[in-house]
């Protein structure tokens, strides 16, 4: 059990330091889903202290904690190999010195910590020490994971699931202020969610894992903006994006927002143009936006504040379409085509930089688009992190990921994701990404 610390009066919970972790109930038998929610991995059965989530015995101590704040709720466990259970010695783990120890626990997943930190108030001692953060920081990410918010009886609900573990987990989210706020996204470790009090709009950042957040300050104009935001683990710092919008007769300028400065600053107004839709995509230090007049793109660069119109044409027969951002400054569209149900299909586009040409990349197979979209009316949502892209149908409540490197579909299940107002993101979970 978890217990998080009581608000601070400047409006964020108190550190992690501070939580209390009591030994409860065991944890369940790994649950095995349909044979669609498989990612393709198997699962291991190492029984070692730091071995992964639903060992069964461990060392120093065997692990029978169920930490209140993170329920472990499914896993897709199939082509699992068995292997024989690994005896540690106990005499090892005892000894080892304090430094190589702090380092090994810097490595483990983010949602194992919970478990190992009820095994002993030595492991738990370290887990709080500021050594720890520093190895943590330097470690390779434990992998993407999904963040699926929603709201059930006015409760905020959170879970997240571990690609790399393929897990649920269930986050405690009623540490938030009780506003009508709505997910923006997440980076390097933050969410962000915008929202009404009253009819005051307001932005938020916060740290799920550490249950701390803060109330950005108000925009220039107090008028519902479209956000984004992106943040700078080496620099320790985020910055939030508010695009140009209307408000009234007049056009509202570009406002961008800075933790180092903790202020927003104005830039310039995007020219008027026609958008097919709200959503951006951030890019190697530039945001998209598409746009039907002029047709093409509108790029906006943060290091500059200016925007500038991209004459990249759009494929023929587009329906509707997204744009996702990959790595190595690669910008996708992702959109379905066709004029009928019988002969729509869902396509993936990579833009040249070069010639400003859409060129596809992949193809949605068939069995798949009928599966996530069993109507041509029905509305889907895309996001993407990694060269992994996730699509979200609305009615269905399923989820399919695609790696563009590996070329590989797969699907996701999950009871999150069967909630028809959910909204998701990708989610990198993280102990040292700060606030402030």
């Amino acid at each position: 059990m978890i217990e998080i610390g009581e608000a601070s009066e400047s409006g964020s919970r108190t550190p992690s330091s501070t939580c209390r972790l009591v030994r409860s109930s065991s944890f369940s038998e790994e649950e095995s889903f349909h044979r669609q929610a498989s990612f393709g991995g198997s699962g291991s059965r190492n029984t070692s202290p730091l071995s992964r989530m639903g060992s069964r015995n461990t060392s120093p101590s065997r692990i029978k904690t169920k930490p209140r704040g993170l329920d472990e709720e499914t896993l897709a466990t199939f082509c699992k190999s068995v292997h024989p259970e690994i005896q540690m010695e106990d005499n090892i783990w005892a000894n080892l010195p304090e430094d190589l120890l702090t380092e090994i626990l810097a490595r483990i997943p983010p949602f194992t910590i919970f478990k190992l930190r009820s095994i002993c108030k030595r492991w738990n001692s370290i887990l709080q020490d500021n050594s720890f953060l520093k190895f943590h920081s330097q470690a390779r990410s434990h992998g993407p994971c999904l963040l699926t918010y929603w709201k059930n009886s006015q409760t905020p609900q959170c879970s997240v699931f571990s690609l790399p573990l393929k897990q649920w987990f269930r986050i405690p989210f009623t540490f938030l202020p009780p506003w009508a706020f709505w997910l923006v996204g997440s980076s390097g470790g933050l969410v962000c969610f915008s929202g009404l009090d009253g009819l005051t709009f307001k932005t938020l950042v916060c740290n799920p894992l550490l249950q701390t957040w803060r109330t950005l300050p108000s925009l220039h104009y107090n008028q519902q903006r479209q956000l984004i935001m992106v943040a700078d683990r080496k620099e320790k710092s985020f910055k939030v994006i508010a695009t140009s919008d209307i408000y009234g007769d007049r056009s509202l300028p570009t406002e961008v927002y800075e933790s180092k400065t903790d202020k927003w600053s104005l830039h310039q107004t995007m020219p008027a143009v026609n958008l097919c839709s709200s959503k951006m995509a951030f890019c190697d230090s530039r945001l998209y936006m598409e746009t039907l007049s002029p047709l093409g793109l509108m790029m906006y660069r943060l290091d500059t504040g200016q925007w500038e119109h991209i004459p990249a044409k759009f494929p023929r027969s587009l329906l509707d379409g997204y744009l996702v951002a990959g790595t190595q400054k690669r910008l996708f569209l992702v959109g379905r085509i066709g004029l009928y149900s019988t002969l729509q299909s869902m396509r993936i586009w990579e833009l040249d930089q070069t010639k400003f040409v859409w060129s596809e990349v992949s193809r949605m197979p068939p069995r798949y688009f009928r599966a996530l979209l069993r109507l041509s009316a029905e509305r889907f949502e895309c996001f993407a992190q990694d060269n992994l892209i996730c699509f979200t149908s609305w009615n269905q409540g399923k989820g399919l990921l695609y790696d563009v490197d590996k070329k590989v579909w797969s699907w996701i299940a999950g009871c999150a994701l069967q909630s028809y107002n959910s909204q998701v993101c990708f989610y990198e979970p993280r102990f040292d990404s700060v606030i402030y």
